[in-house]
């Protein structure tokens, strides 16, 4: 559920960031170039997402110890993508490899 919760707080913000002037973008895939033609839009599903974001968290966790650890997350999850996506480091084969290893690591151990 974590990593469910990750996925969407990383989705979400991804599309706050192709909002956004002043952040530099590349259109590698045409969902790119959608959300930044379709701002309004764009912003409404990723408002929506983090909400979902936020309620898979306090239903696994309390409600403080949710609200904590969904804004740690937000800032580090924002941080990294403010930081490497101009370098190009974030693309969708290693996002979708880094989710897939850490789901598998959260069964195992769950």
């Amino acid at each position: 559920m974590i990593t469910i919760a990750s996925i969407f707080v990383f989705i979400s913000f991804y599309m706050f960031y192709y909002t956004s002037k002043r952040a530099v973008l590349t259109y590698n895939y045409s969902f790119e170039k959608w959300m930044n033609s379709n701002p309004k839009q764009t912003k409404i599903t990723g408002l929506v997402l983090l909400l979902f974001a936020y309620s898979v968290w306090l239903f696994t966790q309390a409600l403080c110890c949710g609200t904590l650890l969904f804004f740690i997350q937000l800032m580090t999850v924002g941080s990294l993508i403010i930081l490497l996506k101009p370098l190009q480091v974030i693309n969708t084969k290693a996002v979708a490899a880094l989710f897939i290893l850490v789901a598998l690591l959260e069964i195992y151990y769950y």
